[in-house]
């Protein structure tokens, strides 16, 4: 049984379209008092950081994740969902996150750019696979997927298992224990997302 978090931060249904695809249906839930019920979670968000934070909070599912990532139960967090994970972000000021990947949240550099680049990051990117996880089972080292994003995550080296190069190389999928996180959607990366979700389902 996989949960699909809705705190009004995310585009619910193309995760649960891509899991139709692959035979396996998610139940989208709001009560923090049901993610207990899950053998595995996923947290979606597209949208501003600090809004997300304050929805988990005033819902009470922020010390429901936290509970449920103590658990040992796979955690996946998707775009804006994977920067919820670490401690902090600079977007809008500082904001706490849910301080589950030591780590913060900061906009790209554009002065560490060697070329005229917009933000936001968007559209299809190359991941470089950094290091092995049961999520890139049956992958190749580089794979396609897409992204939409401003800001990413900062983090040590140990917790990093994707990069991908946008004016400079960045981290874009990381993995600590039995918490999983991906900047790109993989939802919406046809084939290879696919194959992550998929990945995902069968930890």
């Amino acid at each position: 049984m996989i949960a699909l978090i809705d705190y009004n931060m995310g585009n619910l249904q193309s995760v649960i379209n891509a899991f139709n695809k692959i035979g396996k249906k998610v139940e989208v839930v709001s009560s923090p008092d049901k993610l207990r019920e899950f053998d595995k979670i996923i947290l979606p968000g597209v949208g501003a950081f600090r809004d997300a934070m304050e929805h988990l909070n005033s819902s009470g599912l922020q010390e429901a994740i936290n509970d449920f990532s103590k658990s040992g139960k796979p955690l996946l967090g998707i775009c804006l969902g994977m920067q919820l994970l670490f401690e902090n972000s600079k977007e809008f000021g500082d904001t706490k996150g849910l301080g589950l990947i030591e780590g913060r949240v900061e906009a790209f550099d554009k002065s560490k750019f060697k070329e005229r680049l917009k933000i936001p990051h968007m559209g299809w990117n190359t991941l470089h696979i950094e290091k092995k996880s049961k999520l890139f089972d049956g992958l190749k080292e580089d794979i396609y997927l897409y992204f939409v994003h401003s800001f990413h995550a900062i983090c040590r080296d140990e917790f990093v298992i994707g990069k991908t190069d946008y004016g400079y190389s960045f981290v874009s999928a990381v993995e600590k224990e039995n918490i999983y996180g991906f900047q790109p959607h993989p939802e919406k990366s046809h084939k290879n997302g696919l194959k992550i979700l998929e990945n995902f389902v069968n930890i």
